[in-house]
């Protein structure tokens, strides 16, 4: 793994965004950490107030290296095959990560009455720490 996403894992809109995250890369750059695992999250640095700000992502090689919320997502996006080509276009856009930005934290605010709230802590089948080979999920 290269990089660690940390998400609600009880937000319906989160979790269906990483099993999508999950099916594209299939554990080769990301793995996962729901923000309910305060324990792991520990290892990190991070609090349950750091992981109200939206999802996280950390360069698991340079931790200190992280990014959050709409941030988090553009980066991610970066990283996927392809994705760097709609992220600059994205970006170079006037105004248009403005608004993005701006989207991403009402959702992120309102994320369990707009999407639902799970009953359950979904958990990845790619989780912090799981060495993936060709032959693993």
């Amino acid at each position: 793994m290269n990089y660690h996403v940390i998400y609600d894992g009880n937000c319906n809109l989160c979790v269906t965004l990483v099993q999508l995250l999950e099916n594209l890369d299939q554990g080769r750059i990301f793995d996962y950490i729901p923000m309910q695992d305060e324990e792991t999250l520990k290892t990190f640095c991070v609090t349950s107030q750091d992981c109200e700000m939206g999802m996280i992502l950390i360069d698991a090689k340079f931790p200190e290296r992280r990014w959050q919320g709409s941030d988090a997502a553009e980066e991610i996006g970066q990283l996927l095959p392809v994705g760097n080509m709609f992220i600059s276009a994205y970006r170079a856009m006037p105004g248009v990560k403005w608004v993005g930005d701006h989207a991403y934290e009402q959702m992120r605010d309102n994320r369990y009455s707009w999407f639902g709230k799970r009953s359950s802590t979904y958990k990845s089948a790619y989780p912090v720490g799981c060495a993936t080979t060709s032959s693993s999920h």
